[in-house]
């Protein structure tokens, strides 16, 4: 009689230990999803010493969907043979290994926890929406966390193992995983800068006790394909990137929502870098101001049910009731520190419309940042496996932030949030391909100075213009 499957030894002969510090570079939510709490998304946190909680799942969900995106493609399966599923198991076959990785649940030191605001802005008004407030708890960004996964290696070639080991922890090394919630606006970002890797040869006594004891002296290295001597360039990823600097032509404001009891009525919007509070563009505000102006922008040339098809597909589908189906987002917005600007207090008053007077009590103050010479903000745009049309009409975006027509946060009716351009490099990866494309646009005194194929660029707009009139 056979034993079963699930009774056959896996014949493990080696196990490699890889760890390293996982640091938080953006603000990120380990949501809890339980109710009762006084926040609308609260945090998982240890509840012995409220520590934060990142679970295993969390780390091996991100790395599995990281390889795949590497193997297959942004938005695409991949076969039971491939190495996803050979290195974390295949789901849907019940003759299927198991994952090969093993990970744990990490806790981080008792962390300093941020509350945010999000709102959710009508696309016809660009006020907000009723009932559409709620508030959210991240951890800072510089929180840390010692991961650890463990790779189990079977009789046989293991080379891919340890290639697809390789890849998705290049996701880590190079800061291209977010985790936990809104991942797609900013939250989330992080990176490990040093891996530590220990090799345990379990056809040895000695091996197997250096592992039973945890012992052993790691490799240390920054590139985790080094480490485990492998090749790890298998990148099928198609891709466009906008990643744009501009300078700030008067004020910006994007309300932060909280405050300490001496500062302004109003404050924009700020979170801790390297223990500083540092003012910030966020990604929710970013996306939410070019979903806006990308919809007008379609059904200024085409029908309304083109342009929302257009407009959803790129942005994703928004719920307004239990029949709508939700999907992702395929433009990716990053959270990024908004470089030298001056922070002024201006004192305003509320002006009543029928005696052109002051109204009473309505005396405010607000702080938000003001531009100089040297004011910098970065902008960096991703979407994941485009189409002309959609690179289209996010580079008719680009223009109308670049030119100041498109403003972002609040209080655009008195001239805030207005960017100018300085400059923006454009990157292009294209389907089946693996040379990218490059385009660089500066501002200067001689004008616009674009660097590139331009008849290229003036396609994806001819593209989008075609798709929207259909």
């Amino acid at each position: 009689m056979t034993e079963a499957h699930w009774q056959e030894s896996r014949q493990i002969v080696e196990r490699i230990v890889v760890s390293g510090d996982l640091v938080l570079e953006t603000p990120a939510c380990f949501s809890s999803g339980e109710g009762g709490s006084l926040t609308d998304i609260p945090l998982m946190l240890d509840p012995l010493e409220g520590r934060g909680l990142l679970t295993g799942s969390s780390i091996v969900g991100a790395l599995r969907t990281y390889l795949r995106q590497r193997e297959c493609g942004y938005w695409n399966g991949g076969k039971p043979e491939a190495l996803h599923n050979l290195l974390f198991g295949y789901q849907r076959d019940a003759e299927g290994e198991q994952s090969w990785l093993i990970t744990y649940d990490v806790l981080s030191e008792r962390p300093q926890v941020e509350l945010r605001n999000g709102v959710t802005l009508d696309p016809k008004t660009r006020a907000a929406e009723a009932r559409k407030l709620y508030d959210i708890e991240l951890l800072e960004a510089g929180t840390r966390f010692p991961v650890r996964i463990e790779l189990l290696i079977p009789e046989g070639n293991h080379k891919p193992l340890l290639q697809g080991l390789a890849i998705a922890l290049q996701g880590l090394e190079q800061g291209e995983i977010a985790l936990g919630v809104r991942k797609r606006r900013g939250f989330g970002q992080c990176r490990v800068t040093e891996w530590r890797v220990v090799r345990y040869d379990l056809t040895t006594t000695e091996g197997l006790l250096a592992w039973l004891e945890q012992s052993g002296e790691p490799q240390i290295g920054t590139h985790i394909a080094d480490l485990l001597q492998v090749q790890a360039d298998l990148d099928q990823r198609e891709v466009f990137i906008i990643d744009a600097i501009f300078g700030l032509d008067s004020s910006l404001l994007i309300r932060s929502g909280q405050g300490e009891a001496d500062e302004p009525d109003m404050v924009h919007l700020r979170s801790r870098r390297n223990g500083q509070l540092k003012p910030i563009l966020s990604g929710t505000s970013l996306a939410g101001a070019l979903r806006t102006r990308a919809l007008r922008i379609a059904q200024t040339l085409g029908e309304k049910s083109q342009a929302e098809k257009l407009v959803n597909e790129l942005f994703g589908v928004r719920i307004h009731s239990s029949r709508d189906k939700p999907t992702a987002s395929r433009l990716v917005t990053a959270e990024t520190e908004i470089v030298s600007p001056l922070n002024l207090v201006q004192t305003r008053v509320k002006i009543d419309r029928f005696t052109g007077g002051s109204y009473p009590t309505a005396l405010f103050n607000e702080q938000p940042v003001w531009g100089k010479g040297d004011t910098a903000i970065t902008v960096r745009i991703t979407i994941q496996r485009p189409t002309p049309a959609q690179i289209g009409l996010v580079l008719l975006l680009l223009k109308d932030l670049w030119t100041g027509d498109l403003p972002l946060g609040g209080e655009i009716g008195v001239g805030r949030g207005r960017l100018t351009g300085k400059r923006v490099t454009l990157t292009y990866k294209p389907v089946g391909e693996s040379e990218m494309q490059h385009w660089t646009i500066t501002q200067d005194g001689n004008g616009l100075q674009v660097e590139g194929d331009q008849d290229c660029l003036e396609g994806f707009v001819t593209a989008f213009v075609k798709q929207v009139e259909q």
